[in-house]
């Protein structure tokens, strides 16, 4: 596993650190700009940017956490902190969508049933989207940059880009939909112009709802233990082969699972003769290495066994 000093962490810290502040400037903006210009809808985009400040806030912490080693408090490690903190995150954005499409569809009953549609002022919106848009996406350039100087391994800042990413296409979005009812009111837009931005919400959280149920899932699906992806198990055999062969023994079973940036491999040996303590030992340095070209944060362990993880009926 990686020791603490590893220059990752520093490379995650600032760009975490980058991200609070340009998520705290959106935020702020959003919310100022939509008290100008009456808009929800850029309401929602400030609040996903404040949802994002808490979060970098909190991933800096996790960050560096993730990368201790195991202790006495923690005999497995850290690692699972990553799992937890992009589960609840996800989980968040999750409750935030929701809630927008809740109080979206709620102004579009009331506007059906009589009630006056709020009038919106679009000369701080195009401020906003012009300054809000290029921040968000100069946020995503920076998280992808240093989450492929550290080999990909940061859940954090791989999760943290998607979530800029995200962020810009919104904001964007947004802006050309809010434009366009403004641009067409009094003409194919005139029926839904009075309730656009309400619409414009409902479709943009549509759209990413589906990806943060995603990620709540997979980060669940971590955290209950279940297998990794068919393609790391793929290299993970691919990678331990010689080495089993070269050691005369038997690949019996084979348990690959992923916990944040952290990848525990129980590997099931049948030495097929007898063996020493030492020699396994060494097996398991070996495989250690092996797996270490596929991925950086991993934990092997070598259980000698005939039958390998599910033992027959005695």
């Amino acid at each position: 596993m990686t020791h603490p000093s590893d220059p990752t962490q520093s490379l995650e810290s600032r760009a975490l650190r980058a991200g609070m502040a340009g998520n705290l400037f959106m935020g702020a903006a959003g919310v100022l700009a939509a008290y100008l210009s009456n808009s929800q809808a850029i309401l929602v985009d400030g609040l996903f940017s404040l949802v994002g400040f808490f979060a970098a806030l909190i991933g800096t912490r996790i960050s560096r956490n993730a990368q201790r080693q195991p202790d006495k408090y923690r005999p497995f490690g850290y690692a699972g902190d990553e799992a937890l903190f992009s589960t609840f995150r996800a989980m968040s954005l999750l409750g935030l969508v929701l809630f927008a499409m809740v109080s979206a569809a709620m102004n579009i009953v009331s506007y059906a049933n009589g009630a006056p549609p709020t009038e919106l002022l679009f000369a701080p919106m195009a401020v906003y989207f012009l300054v809000v848009g290029s921040t968000s996406f100069g946020l995503w350039f920076s998280h992808q940059r240093a989450w492929r100087r550290t080999r990909k391994t940061s859940e954090i800042l791989r999760l943290e880009g998607k979530a800029a990413a995200f962020d810009g296409i919104i904001t964007l979005a947004a802006a050309v939909g809010l434009f366009a009812v403004h641009y067409f009111r009094d003409g194919v837009l005139a029926p839904i112009a009075p309730v656009g931005d309400s619409l414009i919400v409902l479709a943009l959280c549509s759209t990413v709802i589906v990806q943060y149920y995603k990620d709540f899932t997979v980060g669940l699906g971590e955290l209950a233990g279940v297998t990794a992806r068919p393609q790391a198990v793929a290299k993970v055999r691919r990678a331990i082969r010689q080495t089993i062969k070269l050691h005369n023994g038997l690949l019996v079973d084979l348990s690959v699972s992923k916990l944040g940036r952290l990848h525990t491999v129980v590997v099931y040996f049948d030495p097929q003769g007898t063996t020493t303590a030492e020699q396994i030992d060494k097996l398991t340095h070996e495989l250690q290495r092996d797996i270490e070209r596929e991925f950086v944060h991993v934990e092997v362990i070598v259980v000698v066994s005939k039958h390998g993880r599910v033992l027959p009926r005695t």
